[in-house]
Protein backbone atom coordinates (compact mmCIF):
# COMPACT_ATOMS: atom_id res chain seq x y z
CA UNK A 1 0.00 0.00 0.00
CA UNK A 2 1.22 3.34 -0.69
CA UNK A 3 2.44 5.52 2.09
CA UNK A 4 1.25 9.03 0.68
CA UNK A 5 -0.96 10.84 3.67
CA UNK A 6 -3.30 13.87 3.72
CA UNK A 7 -1.26 16.79 3.03
CA UNK A 8 1.80 15.13 1.17
CA UNK A 9 2.43 16.59 -2.22
CA UNK A 10 3.31 14.22 -5.03
CA UNK A 11 4.47 16.50 -7.79
CA UNK A 12 2.49 19.31 -8.14
CA UNK A 13 -0.53 17.78 -6.75
CA UNK A 14 -1.37 18.21 -2.72
CA UNK A 15 -2.89 14.84 -1.52
CA UNK A 16 -6.45 15.53 0.77
CA UNK A 17 -7.42 11.95 1.45
CA UNK A 18 -7.56 8.69 0.21
CA UNK A 19 -10.73 7.46 -1.65
CA UNK A 20 -9.72 3.75 -1.96
CA UNK A 21 -7.74 0.51 -1.51
CA UNK A 22 -7.34 -2.38 -4.01
CA UNK A 23 -5.18 -4.97 -4.35
CA UNK A 24 -3.50 -2.96 -7.44
CA UNK A 25 -3.40 0.53 -6.47
CA UNK A 26 -4.54 3.10 -3.76
CA UNK A 27 -6.86 5.79 -5.37
CA UNK A 28 -6.50 9.74 -3.59
CA UNK A 29 -8.66 13.11 -3.70
CA UNK A 30 -6.02 15.41 -4.41
CA UNK A 31 -5.80 19.17 -5.73
CA UNK A 32 -3.92 20.35 -8.80
CA UNK A 33 -1.51 23.05 -7.09
CA UNK A 34 -1.01 24.36 -10.40
CA UNK A 35 -4.39 24.90 -11.38
CA UNK A 36 -6.17 24.22 -8.53
CA UNK A 37 -8.71 22.04 -9.89
CA UNK A 38 -9.60 18.39 -8.38
CA UNK A 39 -8.44 15.51 -9.28
CA UNK A 40 -8.00 11.61 -8.40
CA UNK A 41 -4.23 10.60 -8.22
CA UNK A 42 -4.31 6.41 -9.00
CA UNK A 43 -0.50 5.16 -7.47
CA UNK A 44 0.19 1.34 -7.95
CA UNK A 45 1.00 -1.09 -4.44
CA UNK A 46 4.35 -1.36 -4.37
CA UNK A 47 3.59 -5.48 -4.73
CA UNK A 48 2.51 -4.38 -8.06
CA UNK A 49 5.14 -2.62 -9.16
CA UNK A 50 7.22 -5.76 -8.39
CA UNK A 51 5.24 -7.81 -10.65
CA UNK A 52 6.21 -7.12 -13.97
CA UNK A 53 2.31 -8.64 -15.33
CA UNK A 54 0.48 -7.00 -13.37
CA UNK A 55 2.60 -3.33 -13.82
CA UNK A 56 2.39 -3.79 -17.15
CA UNK A 57 -1.26 -3.69 -16.78
CA UNK A 58 -1.30 -0.73 -14.98
CA UNK A 59 0.99 1.37 -17.46
CA UNK A 60 -1.45 -0.23 -20.64
CA UNK A 61 -4.53 1.37 -18.87
CA UNK A 62 -2.75 4.90 -18.90
CA UNK A 63 -1.82 4.29 -22.08
CA UNK A 64 -5.64 3.59 -22.89
CA UNK A 65 -7.02 6.89 -20.57
CA UNK A 66 -4.90 8.98 -22.70
CA UNK A 67 -6.43 8.00 -26.18
CA UNK A 68 -9.80 8.44 -24.85
CA UNK A 69 -11.74 12.16 -25.22
CA UNK A 70 -15.79 11.54 -24.74
CA UNK A 71 -17.61 12.99 -22.52
CA UNK A 72 -18.94 9.83 -20.94
CA UNK A 73 -15.59 8.59 -20.18
CA UNK A 74 -13.10 9.87 -17.31
CA UNK A 75 -10.32 11.36 -18.99
CA UNK A 76 -6.32 10.48 -18.15
CA UNK A 77 -4.35 13.44 -17.65
CA UNK A 78 -0.94 13.06 -19.45
CA UNK A 79 1.63 14.63 -17.46
CA UNK A 80 5.28 14.47 -18.77
CA UNK A 81 7.32 15.11 -15.49
CA UNK A 82 6.49 12.82 -12.66
CA UNK A 83 8.94 11.49 -9.70
CA UNK A 84 7.27 8.07 -9.73
CA UNK A 85 4.49 5.78 -11.27
CA UNK A 86 1.48 6.98 -10.98
CA UNK A 87 -2.03 8.01 -13.38
CA UNK A 88 -3.70 11.87 -12.41
CA UNK A 89 -7.52 10.78 -13.49
CA UNK A 90 -10.52 13.77 -13.66
CA UNK A 91 -12.14 14.00 -10.41
CA UNK A 92 -15.46 12.90 -11.52
CA UNK A 93 -19.38 14.34 -9.35
CA UNK A 94 -22.26 12.22 -8.42
CA UNK A 95 -22.60 8.65 -7.72
CA UNK A 96 -21.68 5.29 -8.51
CA UNK A 97 -24.81 3.27 -10.66
CA UNK A 98 -24.20 0.48 -8.04
CA UNK A 99 -25.19 3.34 -5.34
CA UNK A 100 -27.64 4.24 -6.98
CA UNK A 101 -29.39 0.61 -7.60
CA UNK A 102 -28.44 -0.34 -3.64
CA UNK A 103 -30.95 2.87 -2.65
CA UNK A 104 -33.37 2.34 -4.93
CA UNK A 105 -33.49 -1.47 -6.67
CA UNK A 106 -35.03 -0.59 -10.00
CA UNK A 107 -35.19 2.53 -12.16
CA UNK A 108 -38.26 3.90 -14.12
CA UNK A 109 -37.75 2.38 -17.77
CA UNK A 110 -37.38 6.22 -19.14
CA UNK A 111 -34.36 6.31 -16.70
CA UNK A 112 -32.95 3.09 -17.49
CA UNK A 113 -33.30 3.50 -20.82
CA UNK A 114 -31.63 7.18 -21.04
CA UNK A 115 -28.42 5.53 -19.00
CA UNK A 116 -28.16 2.15 -20.92
CA UNK A 117 -28.16 4.72 -24.22
CA UNK A 118 -25.29 6.84 -22.70
CA UNK A 119 -23.18 4.11 -21.75
CA UNK A 120 -23.70 2.65 -25.24
CA UNK A 121 -22.03 6.36 -27.43
CA UNK A 122 -19.29 5.96 -24.56
CA UNK A 123 -18.47 2.10 -25.44
CA UNK A 124 -19.36 3.02 -29.26
CA UNK A 125 -16.78 5.77 -28.84
CA UNK A 126 -14.31 3.17 -27.24
CA UNK A 127 -14.78 0.81 -29.78
CA UNK A 128 -14.16 2.54 -32.79
CA UNK A 129 -10.76 3.59 -30.99
CA UNK A 130 -9.97 -0.89 -30.62
CA UNK A 131 -10.91 -0.38 -27.23
CA UNK A 132 -12.46 -3.13 -24.97
CA UNK A 133 -13.43 -2.29 -21.39
CA UNK A 134 -14.04 -6.05 -19.62
CA UNK A 135 -15.45 -4.87 -16.73
CA UNK A 136 -18.47 -2.94 -17.41
CA UNK A 137 -20.71 -3.06 -13.99
CA UNK A 138 -22.55 -0.60 -12.37
CA UNK A 139 -19.33 0.01 -9.73
CA UNK A 140 -17.66 1.22 -12.71
CA UNK A 141 -20.04 4.00 -14.52
CA UNK A 142 -20.19 7.12 -12.67
CA UNK A 143 -24.20 8.90 -12.86
CA UNK A 144 -24.56 12.33 -12.15
CA UNK A 145 -27.68 14.43 -10.76
CA UNK A 146 -29.00 15.08 -14.32
CA UNK A 147 -28.04 11.42 -15.53
CA UNK A 148 -25.29 11.76 -17.27
CA UNK A 149 -23.04 9.35 -16.99
CA UNK A 150 -19.00 8.54 -16.79
CA UNK A 151 -17.63 5.08 -17.71
CA UNK A 152 -14.57 4.78 -14.88
CA UNK A 153 -11.75 2.12 -13.92
CA UNK A 154 -10.17 0.45 -17.18
CA UNK A 155 -7.99 -1.49 -15.45
CA UNK A 156 -8.52 -4.69 -17.13
CA UNK A 157 -9.53 -3.16 -20.22
CA UNK A 158 -8.02 -4.21 -23.71
CA UNK A 159 -6.35 -2.37 -27.06
CA UNK A 160 -7.74 -4.92 -29.48
CA UNK A 161 -4.56 -5.11 -31.26
CA UNK A 162 -2.24 -5.46 -28.11
CA UNK A 163 -0.41 -8.47 -27.01
CA UNK A 164 -2.22 -11.24 -24.67
CA UNK A 165 -1.49 -10.68 -21.19
CA UNK A 166 -1.54 -13.56 -19.34
CA UNK A 167 -2.71 -13.91 -15.29
CA UNK A 168 -1.68 -15.97 -12.70
CA UNK A 169 -3.61 -16.45 -10.07
CA UNK A 170 -6.03 -13.77 -10.14
CA UNK A 171 -9.44 -14.30 -10.81
CA UNK A 172 -10.20 -10.85 -10.20
CA UNK A 173 -9.00 -9.88 -13.18
CA UNK A 174 -11.28 -11.43 -15.68
CA UNK A 175 -13.93 -9.70 -15.18
CA UNK A 176 -16.83 -9.80 -12.70
CA UNK A 177 -19.20 -12.92 -12.81
CA UNK A 178 -22.73 -11.25 -12.72
CA UNK A 179 -21.94 -9.21 -15.64
CA UNK A 180 -19.06 -11.82 -17.57
CA UNK A 181 -20.09 -12.42 -20.70
CA UNK A 182 -20.27 -16.21 -21.48
CA UNK A 183 -17.10 -15.98 -23.95
CA UNK A 184 -15.04 -14.68 -21.19
CA UNK A 185 -16.51 -17.16 -19.08
CA UNK A 186 -15.02 -19.94 -21.66
CA UNK A 187 -11.47 -18.24 -21.28
CA UNK A 188 -11.66 -16.17 -24.67
CA UNK A 189 -10.44 -12.51 -24.54
CA UNK A 190 -13.77 -10.91 -25.26
CA UNK A 191 -14.41 -8.12 -27.75
CA UNK A 192 -17.32 -5.31 -28.32
CA UNK A 193 -19.98 -7.46 -27.90
CA UNK A 194 -18.53 -8.54 -24.50
CA UNK A 195 -19.40 -5.49 -23.33
CA UNK A 196 -22.40 -5.01 -25.19
CA UNK A 197 -23.52 -8.34 -23.13
CA UNK A 198 -22.82 -7.05 -20.06
CA UNK A 199 -24.56 -3.79 -20.86
CA UNK A 200 -27.60 -5.73 -21.72
CA UNK A 201 -26.87 -7.49 -17.36
CA UNK A 202 -26.98 -3.90 -16.59
CA UNK A 203 -30.24 -2.73 -18.48
CA UNK A 204 -31.86 -5.89 -17.37
CA UNK A 205 -30.74 -4.92 -13.27
CA UNK A 206 -31.98 -0.99 -14.19
CA UNK A 207 -35.26 -2.39 -15.27
CA UNK A 208 -36.08 -5.07 -12.82
CA UNK A 209 -34.18 -4.74 -9.58
CA UNK A 210 -31.98 -7.94 -10.05
CA UNK A 211 -29.31 -9.33 -12.51
CA UNK A 212 -30.73 -12.26 -14.65
CA UNK A 213 -28.13 -14.90 -12.83
CA UNK A 214 -27.50 -16.17 -9.86
CA UNK A 215 -25.95 -18.84 -7.63
CA UNK A 216 -24.20 -19.68 -4.24
CA UNK A 217 -20.97 -18.63 -5.71
CA UNK A 218 -19.07 -17.06 -8.21
CA UNK A 219 -18.56 -20.13 -10.10
CA UNK A 220 -22.11 -20.75 -10.09
CA UNK A 221 -22.85 -17.74 -11.24
CA UNK A 222 -20.54 -18.03 -14.44
CA UNK A 223 -22.27 -21.57 -14.81
CA UNK A 224 -25.67 -20.47 -14.82
CA UNK A 225 -25.56 -17.96 -17.94
CA UNK A 226 -23.53 -20.71 -19.74
CA UNK A 227 -26.61 -23.45 -18.85
CA UNK A 228 -29.65 -21.86 -18.49
CA UNK A 229 -31.84 -18.66 -19.74
CA UNK A 230 -32.39 -15.53 -18.71
CA UNK A 231 -35.75 -14.88 -17.02
CA UNK A 232 -38.16 -12.89 -19.52
CA UNK A 233 -37.37 -9.08 -17.64
CA UNK A 234 -41.37 -8.84 -18.04
CA UNK A 235 -42.23 -11.47 -15.77
CA UNK A 236 -40.29 -9.22 -13.41
CA UNK A 237 -41.70 -5.63 -14.39
CA UNK A 238 -44.85 -5.82 -16.48
CA UNK A 239 -44.39 -2.30 -17.38
CA UNK A 240 -41.28 -3.27 -19.98
CA UNK A 241 -42.49 -3.12 -23.11
CA UNK A 242 -42.42 -6.21 -25.74
CA UNK A 243 -39.67 -3.77 -27.73
CA UNK A 244 -37.98 -3.24 -24.69
CA UNK A 245 -37.94 -6.62 -23.85
CA UNK A 246 -36.84 -8.02 -27.52
CA UNK A 247 -33.50 -5.02 -26.73
CA UNK A 248 -32.69 -6.71 -24.05
CA UNK A 249 -32.78 -10.31 -25.24
CA UNK A 250 -30.67 -9.08 -28.07
CA UNK A 251 -28.06 -7.81 -26.13
CA UNK A 252 -28.06 -10.88 -24.08
CA UNK A 253 -27.32 -13.59 -26.83
CA UNK A 254 -25.11 -16.53 -25.70
CA UNK A 255 -23.59 -16.32 -28.86
CA UNK A 256 -21.78 -13.26 -29.90
CA UNK A 257 -22.51 -13.26 -33.45
CA UNK A 258 -26.52 -13.11 -32.49
CA UNK A 259 -25.47 -10.45 -30.77
CA UNK A 260 -25.81 -6.05 -31.32
CA UNK A 261 -22.63 -6.47 -33.35
CA UNK A 262 -21.95 -2.77 -32.25
CA UNK A 263 -23.24 -0.53 -29.39
CA UNK A 264 -24.42 1.75 -31.88
CA UNK A 265 -26.94 -0.52 -32.93
CA UNK A 266 -27.94 -0.51 -29.48
CA UNK A 267 -28.41 2.77 -29.42
CA UNK A 268 -30.46 2.88 -32.89
CA UNK A 269 -33.02 0.14 -31.44
CA UNK A 270 -33.10 2.15 -28.11
CA UNK A 271 -34.16 5.46 -30.28
CA UNK A 272 -36.56 3.54 -32.59
CA UNK A 273 -38.23 1.22 -30.27
CA UNK A 274 -41.39 1.26 -32.55
CA UNK A 275 -39.77 0.07 -35.69
CA UNK A 276 -37.77 -2.89 -33.25
CA UNK A 277 -39.43 -6.06 -34.57
CA UNK A 278 -40.82 -8.52 -31.90
CA UNK A 279 -39.51 -12.08 -32.64
CA UNK A 280 -42.06 -14.82 -31.53
CA UNK A 281 -39.43 -16.52 -28.76
CA UNK A 282 -42.48 -17.01 -26.02
CA UNK A 283 -41.36 -17.84 -23.06
CA UNK A 284 -37.66 -18.43 -24.37
CA UNK A 285 -34.48 -15.94 -24.40
CA UNK A 286 -32.76 -15.32 -27.18
CA UNK A 287 -29.46 -16.74 -28.05
CA UNK A 288 -31.15 -20.50 -28.39
CA UNK A 289 -32.96 -22.63 -30.84
CA UNK A 290 -36.08 -23.38 -30.23
CA UNK A 291 -35.77 -27.07 -29.05
CA UNK A 292 -38.19 -28.96 -31.56
CA UNK A 293 -36.37 -26.54 -34.24
CA UNK A 294 -33.26 -27.76 -33.08
CA UNK A 295 -34.69 -31.02 -33.23
CA UNK A 296 -35.60 -31.34 -36.65
CA UNK A 297 -32.54 -29.60 -37.66
CA UNK A 298 -30.81 -32.50 -36.47
CA UNK A 299 -32.90 -35.34 -37.48
CA UNK A 300 -32.74 -34.05 -40.80
CA UNK A 301 -28.79 -34.08 -40.55
CA UNK A 302 -28.92 -37.25 -39.44
CA UNK A 303 -31.18 -38.30 -42.13
CA UNK A 304 -29.10 -36.77 -44.64
CA UNK A 305 -25.94 -38.95 -43.42
CA UNK A 306 -27.91 -42.20 -43.63
CA UNK A 307 -29.90 -41.52 -46.81
CA UNK A 308 -26.77 -40.10 -49.27
CA UNK A 309 -24.93 -43.52 -48.32
CA UNK A 310 -27.84 -45.60 -49.66
CA UNK A 311 -28.49 -43.33 -53.09
CA UNK A 312 -25.42 -43.84 -53.95
CA UNK A 313 -25.23 -47.77 -53.35
CA UNK A 314 -28.59 -47.89 -55.51
CA UNK A 315 -27.15 -45.75 -58.26
CA UNK A 316 -24.22 -48.02 -58.39
CA UNK A 317 -25.83 -51.17 -58.26
CA UNK A 318 -28.21 -49.33 -61.28
CA UNK A 319 -25.25 -48.66 -63.53
CA UNK A 320 -23.74 -52.15 -62.68
CA UNK A 321 -26.90 -53.57 -63.88
CA UNK A 322 -26.76 -51.77 -67.20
Amino acid sequence: MSNLAPGDTLDHYRINGVIAHTYMSTLYRATDLNSGRQLAIKVPNPEMESDPVLLERFKREEEIGRQLEHPGIVKTYNDEQRSRLYMAIEWVEGRLLRTILNEEKKLSIDRASTITHRVCDALDYMHKHGIVHRDLKPENIMVDQNDRIKLIDFGIAMKEDARRLTFVNVSSLLGTPDYISPEQVKGARGDQRSDIYSMGIIFYEMLTGRVPFIGANPLAVMNERLLNDVKPPRDLNPEISPELEEILYRALERVPRHRYATASEMMWDLEHQEQVGVEPRGARPAGHLNKSAELRRKLLLYSALVLVPLLLLALMLFLARK
